[in-house]
C-alpha cells in the first residue's frame, strides 16, 4: 500500500512539474522546421564547411541549430553541440567580467590600471595621463596592436606537421610553435611594459588616453590581466566561476582541456583545407571555446540583462554594460553601416548606428557573430569554420542572415503570443 501511495504521490508530482514547462503551439514548432529545413539547404550550397546559429528573444531561446561539416575527414556533421573558437565575440565576456568585479568592490571603471598591474604601463608621449579600466574596454586606450602582438599570438597546439604549419600564410598574423606559448601577462609585460624584449614605440598612439577610439586586441586582454590582479583570481577561472556557471555552460571554456575535443571542429582555409588546431596567447581577446547550445544560452542572459531581467550583473550593471560610453568627437572615422558594431561602445558591446548592438569576430578559419535587435528585444548568434572567400562568400552570409532575421521575428512573435 505504502509503495502505492508512493508511487501515485510521485506520478502527481511528475504531471505539475511538467505543467510548468512552457509547451510550444503546433505552429511555433512547425516555424523552427521550415527554418531548419532552409537552413539546410543553404548548407549544401555555400563554400564554408560548417555554421552554427541561435536566436533568442527576452524570455527565452527560439532556435539553436548546426548545420554541414565539422571534420570532412571524419565526416562528422556540425550540430549545436559543435565547439568551435569564437574570435572577438569573446570580448564580450571581458566587459561582464569587468562591470562583476566591480560590484564585488575589487575594482573601478575609472581606476587607472597601473593601480593594479605588476609592471607598468604608459604612453611615452603623454606620461601624465592615466590609461583607465573604462579606457581599455572602450577601445580608447590609445594602446595600439603591433606587428609583435600580430605576430605572436596565436601558438599551434601540437608539433604535429610543425615545419609546414609554420609556413601557412595567414597574414598578417602567423601560427607559432607550441613552446611559445605563454601567460598573458608574460605576453603583455613583453609587448607594453617599456622594458619588454618586444616593446615597441608605435605600440601607443600620437592621441592621448581617453580621446580617440581605437580597436586594441592588445588592450583587451590587458583589462582581462587588470582584473586578475584586482581579484587575485585567473580570469580563465573568474569567468567560468561568474559566467559560465551561473548560465550552466558546461560545454564552454577557454583551453583545449576545458572542452570535451571530440566534439571540436576543424575549422578550414577553404572547402576542403583544414587549419592546424591553435590557440592565443591573448585567450581573453578571442579564445572562447564554445557551442551553439552554450551560446544561446549566453546571448539569451545579454538580452535579458538589456531588459533589465539579467541574473549576472544587477540592473545597474547592465544600465552600465549597455551605456553608449563615446561622443563624435571620439571618433577621427565613424562606420556608420547598419550593422556596424564600431559606431559606438558599451562595455565591449559594439553599436551600430540605429542603437543595435552586438559584435563581429574573426580569425583563421572562422566568422562570428552575435548581433541583438533593440526594439524587437531579439539576438542572433552565427558562426563558420571556414576562411571567406570575399563576395561569394558574403553571398551566403547574407542568405543565413537574412533567413534568422525574417524567423526571429516570426518565432518572436509566436512566442509572445504563447506567454
Amino acid at each position: 500500500m505504502l509503495k502505492k501511495v508512493t508511487f501515485i504521490l510521485l506520478s502527481i508530482i511528475v504531471i505539475s512539474c511538467t505543467k510548468k514547462e512552457k509547451k510550444h503551439s503546433d505552429e511555433f514548432i512547425k516555424t523552427q522546421n521550415e527554418l531548419t529545413e532552409k537552413l539546410t539547404e543553404i548548407s549544401k550550397i555555400t563554400d564554408f564547411n560548417g555554421f552554427g546559429v541561435a536566436l533568442v528573444n527576452e524570455e527565452e531561446v527560439l532556435y539553436q541549430n548546426g548545420f554541414g561539416v565539422a571534420n570532412l575527414e571524419g565526416k562528422l556533421k556540425y550540430t549545436d553541440k559543435t565547439v568551435q573558437n569564437i574570435a572577438s565575440v569573446s570580448k564580450t565576456f571581458i566587459g561582464i567580467a569587468i562591470l562583476k568585479a566591480q560590484e564585488l568592490g575589487k575594482l573601478n571603471l575609472d581606476d587607472p590600471i597601473n593601480k593594479y598591474l605588476p609592471f607598468k604601463v604608459i604612453n611615452q608621449k603623454f606620461p601624465e595621463n592615466h590609461i583607465t579600466i573604462r579606457h581599455l574596454v572602450t577601445h580608447t586606450s590609445s594602446i595600439i596592436d603591433t606587428k609583435e602582438y600580430m605576430t605572436r599570438t596565436l601558438i599551434l597546439k601540437d608539433t604535429t606537421n610543425l615545419a609546414q604549419n609554420l609556413k601557412i600564410d595567414i597574414s598578417p598574423t602567423k601560427f607559432c610553435p607550441p613552446s611559445e606559448k605563454l601567460s598573458i601577462e608574460e605576453f603583455l609585460n613583453n609587448i607594453l611594459n617599456v622594458n619588454g624584449k618586444w616593446y615597441l614605440k608605435e605600440g601607443f598612439s600620437e592621441k592621448k588616453p581617453g580621446a580617440i577610439y581605437e580597436y586594441s586586441n592588445i588592450g583587451a586582454t590587458l583589462a582581462a590581466l587588470v582584473l586578475e590582479k584586482a581579484t587575485g583570481i585567473t580570469y580563465d577561472k573568474f569567468t567560468t566561476e561568474y559566467i559560465l556557471k551561473p548560465l550552466e555552460m558546461s560545454s564552454s571554456g577557454w583551453s583545449f582541456n576545458t572542452i570535451n575535443f571530440s566534439n571540436y571542429t576543424l575549422t578550414y582555409q577553404n572547402k576542403t583545407t583544414p587549419y592546424p588546431y591553435y590557440s592565443l596567447n591573448t585567450y581573453p581577446d578571442g579564445g572562447m571555446l564554445t557551442t551553439s547550445n552554450d551560446m544561446s544560452k549566453y546571448i539569451l542572459e545579454l538580452m535579458k540583462g538589456y531588459v533589465g531581467k539579467g541574473i549576472l550583473l544587477t540592473k545597474e550593471g547592465y544600465k552600465e554594460y549597455y551605456t553608449q560610453q563615446l561622443k563624435a568627437e571620439n571618433f577621427i572615422e565613424r562606420n556608420s553601416s547598419e550593422f556596424s558594431d564600431e559606431y559606438n561602445m558599451g562595455i565591449t558591446m559594439g553599436f551600430g548606428p540605429t542603437g543595435n548592438f552586438g559584435h563581429f569576430g574573426g580569425d583563421p578559419g572562422l566568422f562570428s557573430v552575435i548581433y541583438f535587435n533593440k526594439d524587437l528585444k531579439t539576438g542572433k548568434y552565427y558562426i563558420t569554420n571556414t576562411d571567406g572567400n570575399g563576395a561569394e562568400t558574403g553571398k551566403y552570409h547574407k542568405l543565413v542572415n537574412d533567413l534568422l532575421d525574417s524567423y526571429s521575428e516570426k518565432l518572436n512573435k509566436l512566442s509572445k503570443k504563447e506567454n
